[in-house]
């Protein structure tokens, strides 16, 4: 859950980043960005909707205990390869993948698998490598950097299994 002191620290910088415009720019930049931010809004509110469906109908659907035992504490490599294996293949950007995130952490997967799956999401993301790297990169550079990045998620997730014994306040999630 989201505390006070989040809250606060949002609403200050949106704050500061208003009246920084409004002293730069004027009330017409004022509104404009304000206009941009609502359609925005409008077109991000049914990808974010859609993810947060997706991620409940997944705690109803896999039991706790499923979930605890595939990609709970201690579910071991085979955990950290299914939450690797799952961030590559969720499409979308982080109107999608955030919301799932979210999902995963109340359905019970342990933090660490979320730093693996999140940062395989980012860095071996298929969509993105074959809609976008693949025909204008070319494959050459697009394999390098496939297989130069395919090992870090998992890094990634051996970091953070070793950050969260070490830290006791870092257990907390989303």
């Amino acid at each position: 859950m989201r505390t006070a002191i989040e809250y606060a620290v949002f609403t200050a910088l949106a704050i500061i980043g208003l009246a920084t415009l409004f002293a730069l720019q004027g009330p017409g930049a004022v509104v404009d960005s304000a206009l941009g931010s609502g359609g925005l809004l409008l077109e991000v509110a049914p990808l974010i909707a859609g993810a947060l469906l997706v991620s409940a109908y997944m705690q109803l659907l896999v039991s706790r205990e499923r979930i605890a035992r595939l990609l709970g504490d201690q579910s071991g490599l085979r955990g950290l390869l299914i939450a690797c294996i799952a961030g590559a293949l969720t499409p979308g950007g982080p109107f999608a993948a955030f919301p799932l995130v979210v999902g995963f952490y109340r359905a019970g997967v342990s933090l660490p698998l979320l730093v693996t799956y999140i940062t395989a999401w980012s860095l071996l993301g298929l969509q993105r490598a074959l809609v976008w790297e693949l025909p204008i990169l070319g494959h050459n550079l697009m394999v390098i950097r496939y297989l130069v990045a395919l090992p870090l998620p998992l890094i990634a997730g051996l970091i953070a299994r070793r950050l969260v014994k070490l830290l006791p306040d870092a257990k907390g999630g989303p």
